[in-house]
């Protein structure tokens, strides 16, 4: 086999070679037909995006290697999905209870009313720093004004959480 990859007949060449061996390894791997299929096809685009650093020879190896990582992530991400379906069901079952409802109730009331006890302008800092997670220095510029001045907003509209929410 030559080594330049990048050649549609030698990829077409080393895709028919090594497929049927890369879906068998991926089927006892993942225990799944489509899931294997969705790798190997995955191992071999990747291939062919690096077909200018891949030697034809090499390309065996490369596949595997390529596969098994992307099996390796495939785990990974179905324990993270499990832990969050996990944790949500937890959390579903807390927010369900007559108390907890009334309770979240409550503290949204809280909050709206220390929201309207703020200053329009203090307001703005405070939604811009906490809900889009803006610097200081970003809000000055969106707003026009100077840091101290998104410093001493800030500051009032702080007081005022702190007055109506306690210390969270």
């Amino acid at each position: 086999m030559k080594n330049n990859l990048c050649l549609k007949y030698i990829f077409e060449k080393v895709y028919q070679t090594y497929i049927d061996d890369l879906l068998r390894f991926l089927i006892f791997k993942t225990r799944d037909v489509e899931e294997a299929e969705d790798l190997a096809q995955e191992s071999f685009i990747r291939l062919w995006d690096n077909c200018h650093k891949v030697q034809a020879n090499k390309a065996k190896s490369f596949l595997f290697t390529i596969a098994n990582r992307l099996f390796l992530d495939a785990v990974k991400h179905k324990k993270v999905i499990r832990k969050y379906e996990q944790h949500n069901t937890k959390e579903d079952h807390i927010k369900e209870t007559p108390e907890f409802l009334l309770i979240e109730e409550e503290f949204f009331q809280k909050i709206q009313y220390a929201f309207n006890q703020m200053t329009e302008k203090q307001r703005e800092v405070f939604e811009l720093s906490r809900f889009e997670k803006k610097k200081y220095r970003e809000i000055a510029e969106i707003l026009g004004i100077s840091v101290k001045t998104v410093e001493q907003r800030m500051n009032g509209a702080l007081k005022v959480v702190k007055k109506y929410l306690g210390n969270l």
